[in-house]
């Protein structure tokens, strides 16, 4: 339970070893846990509590907690490559998004944005033209949400090139291969003074994506990309990673302005697009 180191049959935890090798696994009370290093009861593990530590037949030593958002989307089901959380992070701030805000978000894949932006307080409306995809996201949803997040959570077998039906909209975040299909029907979608994020893995997708914005009503147009080096820290021996997660995709972030685009050519360099 949320706010208590007690665990419960049914709850997922995530185990870590001396060597930070992670596995989430969801509580049965009966049901064992097997690795290379051994068997561990989950009753062991219920009885032990977040925070704990428990051994396994193999004598190996597992730490126990409840796994972030972080820890659930890089080991979740996954049916589509999944944004990660370096980037979602990025999402979160370059959309702004707060409790209420209302979200379109197309494509959903395995839902890792949507569950990203409910957790926030979003309330999400998805396009997602393979239904699959749509089936997966909803059952990691509520596996890490819980039933009622569906309460702000909607997701439809709809084609976002093709338009969007609703209005009002305050964000919009893409993860499509042709973004720029979708920027003019965000023009209808959105609010004036709502915020566009793509997610785009090449700079060839970024080109035409910036290409279409600044012949449409946006401003503040920029792109940025979220490297993540870590650290090796022991005692006096302090160095970079040897290995980094470098690029993912590009984020493209942008504003919509009241009335129509800018009328004059822009410039090269002119990141704001009027």
């Amino acid at each position: 339970m949320t706010g208590s180191a007690q665990l419960a049959s049914g709850e997922r935890v995530l185990l870590f070893d001396r060597k930070d090798r992670r596995y989430v696994i969801t509580l049965a009370a009966g049901a064992e846990f097997h690795s290379h290093t051994g068997i561990v009861a989950h009753d062991a593990i219920i009885a032990a509590g977040e925070g704990g530590r428990v051994r396994t037949t193999g004598n190996a030593e597992y730490t126990i907690m409840r796994p972030t958002l972080s820890d659930f989307v890089v080991k979740m089901p996954r049916g589509a490559q999944v944004i990660y959380p370096k980037d979602l992070g990025a999402i979160l701030m370059l959309a702004d998004v707060s409790p209420g805000a209302r979200v379109f978000e197309s494509g959903v894949g395995s839902g890792a944005l949507s569950m990203t932006l409910l957790r926030a307080g979003a309330d999400v409306v998805g396009y997602e033209i393979r239904e699959d995809f749509r089936n997966r996201a909803i059952g990691n949803i509520e596996s890490f949400l819980g039933a009622d997040a569906f309460d702000r959570y909607r997701v439809e077998l709809r084609d976002a090139y093709d338009g969007i039906d609703e209005s009002g909209f305050d964000r919009m975040v893409l993860d499509l291969p042709e973004p720029w299909q979708v920027a003019p029907h965000a023009v209808d979608a959105m609010r004036p003074g709502g915020i566009l994020v793509a997610y785009t893995p090449s700079v060839a997708q970024v080109m035409q994506l910036r290409a279409a914005l600044q012949r449409l009503p946006f401003t503040m147009i920029a792109t940025l990309e979220v490297l993540h080096r870590g650290w090796y820290v022991e005692g006096e021996a302090v160095r970079p990673d040897h290995r980094m997660v470098a690029h993912t995709a590009f984020l493209t972030h942008a504003r919509l302005l009241a009335g129509p685009g800018p009328e004059r050519p822009v410039a090269a360099g002119d990141k704001s697009g009027h």
